[in-house]
């Protein structure tokens, strides 16, 4: 049993691997050759001006693009290139936290089945709603931000051989690394679910769920986000929505949910050598996910009620 639930387990981690692999690849290395054109320097002159918004700096437009467009260390890297004070690098940390790496991971959202409105409009609104309330609400952090032990990139290809090499390689070692973990996740995912620890984990699991207005199936989804992030535990998502059953509206949920809290502890971790708060940047991404999912469920629940007792009414014409 053992060795057909491996097997089992391989085929599923290679097929779901392919297919977030065809999403990944060339939004990769579309964005590492586009940051070494004028267009990313465009984007960055054009939202420059709106920065006062969040109380921003015009500079810290750039950390802002390259982590919506690469990903958190990218934005980090441009975090240490540039002067800010605690409280910019934290509105910052707390604004990519809801919005990093937004064209692969909204690509993987589709492939799970979430409609596209739902991922801009939920990503981009709560980062901006975050940076607006924390640069109003807070009014400390003034000093600036004494920066740890985090490397600033020096190299820079100076060619375009070189840009599309770096593209290349950048892209590849992104799928390696999401068959590295996608893969064996697969293969102990599969022997969990044949020796049904997996329903015994969910029933343990289903008092959360319910709270946040899901079905008990649900649950090893919002697990694989919370650790593995987005792009990574998208591959239990579509599994999940393929073989145990869970709909649309429960993996629309989950991703809302996991877009304010996912991979939480390293992508709260890493902004600790940045030396702003990181219990608070914790906080509010678990209080908003737990908010923000229990609010839209409770507006999908009332919907479909509404839709229900439309058909005892009569029509007229």
């Amino acid at each position: 049993m053992l060795l057909s639930s491996c097997k089992k387990g391989l085929m599923v981690g290679l097929k779901t691997a392919w297919t977030l692999g065809k999403v990944i690849f060339p939004i990769t290395l579309l964005v590492s050759i586009l940051q070494y054109t004028p267009v990313l320097p465009w984007i960055i002159d054009l939202i420059s001006p709106i920065m006062g918004v969040f109380g921003l700096s015009g500079e810290a437009a750039i950390p802002l693009v390259l982590g919506n467009v690469l990903n958190l260390y990218a934005a980090i890297g441009a975090i240490l290139s540039i002067e800010l004070t605690v409280k910019e690098v934290f509105i910052i940390a707390v604004m990519l936290s809801f919005s990093h790496n937004l064209f692969v991971e909204t690509g993987v959202a589709l492939k799970v089945g979430v409609k596209l409105w739902v991922v801009l409009l939920v990503r981009l609104g709560l980062a901006v709603l975050g940076g607006i309330l924390i640069n109003w609400l807070w009014q400390g952090g003034s000093e600036i931000a004494r920066y740890g032990l985090v490397p600033a990139e020096t190299s820079t290809p100076d060619t375009w051989s070189a840009i599309i090499l770096a593209g290349l390689e950048k892209a590849a070692l992104g799928i390696i690394q999401l068959a590295i973990i996608v893969i064996p996740l697969m293969i102990v995912m599969q022997i969990l679910k044949d020796l049904k620890w997996l329903d015994l984990f969910s029933k343990k699991m289903a008092p959360i769920t319910r709270a946040l207005g899901m079905r008990e199936n649900t649950s090893m989804t919002l697990v694989a986000g919370l650790t593995i992030g987005l792009a990574y535990g998208a591959g239990i998502m579509i599994q999940a929505v393929k073989e145990d059953g869970v709909s649309k509206k429960d993996a629309t949920l989950a991703f809302i949910f996991l877009v304010a809290c996912h991979a939480v502890v390293e992508d709260t971790l890493i902004f600790v050598p940045l030396g702003i708060p990181v219990l608070p940047l914790f906080i509010i991404r678990l209080t908003t996910a737990i908010v923000l999912t229990i609010a839209v469920a409770a507006v999908w629940k009332r919907i479909d009620w509404n839709k229900r007792k439309e058909p005892s009414y009569g029509h007229t014409n």
